[in-house]
C-alpha cells in the first residue's frame, strides 16, 4: 500500500553553518564596531546578544539571510520577546523541530475532511499518510501544500 510522512525537520548543521557566519559579519560589520554582540547557538536555540534592540534587529535579519542562503525555512524559527537590562539585550530564538500534536490533529483533520480515500495517522513528530492510489497520495500532498500550518512540512518516504 503506497504511503508517505509529514514531517518539519530542519538540518541543524547549516543552521550552525548560518550561525558562524552570522556572527563573523557582525565581527567586521562597521556599525557594530567596538559593542560585543554575538551569536551563540545551543542546542536548537540561537541566543542573540547585543547592547541595545536595533542591533538585535540587525543581527536577526543578517541571521535570517544567512539561513535563506543556507536553504533552511525560516518558518521554522520561533522568536521570543527581546530583553533588555543593564544595557544588554538578548533574544532567543528556537528553532522548531518536529510536528506539535495540536497540528498534527489539524493536518489528520484536514486530509480527512477533504474525503480523499487516504488514511491518516499520527505517529510520534510525524504524520503517515497512506492510501490505495498514487494519485490519491499526490492530491493529498497537493492540499497539505495549500494549506497553512505555521511551520514548513516536507513529504518524504514516499513508497509505492
Amino acid at each position: 500500500m503506497p504511503s508517505f510522512d509529514v514531517v518539519s525537520e530542519v538540518d541543524l548543521q547549516e543552521v550552525r553553518n548560518a550561525t558562524d557566519q552570522a556572527n563573523r559579519e557582525v565581527g567586521t560589520r562597521f556599525d557594530f564596531k567596538g559593542s560585543d554582540a554575538s551569536l551563540s547557538l545551543d542546542d536548537a536555540v540561537v541566543n542573540l546578544q547585543a547592547e541595545n534592540e536595533f542591533q538585535l534587529e540587525q543581527m536577526m535579519d543578517i541571521l535570517q539571510k544567512k539561513l535563506v542562503k543556507r536553504s533552511v525555512d525560516i518558518g521554522s524559527m520561533d522568536k521570543a520577546k527581546p530583553v533588555t537590562a543593564n544595557n544588554r539585550a538578548r533574544q532567543a530564538v528556537t528553532i522548531r523541530q518536529g510536528i506539535d500534536m495540536d497540528t498534527a490533529r489539524k493536518i489528520v483533520k484536514d486530509i480527512k475532511a477533504a474525503k480523499l480515500k487516504v488514511q491518516a495517522q499520527i505517529q510520534g513528530e510525524q504524520v503517515r499518510v497512506s492510501g490505495k492510489k498514487r494519485d490519491d497520495l499526490q492530491t493529498a500532498i497537493a492540499l497539505l501544500k495549500k494549506a497553512d500550518f505555521g511551520l514548513p512540512l516536507q513529504y518524504i518516504n514516499f513508497r509505492d
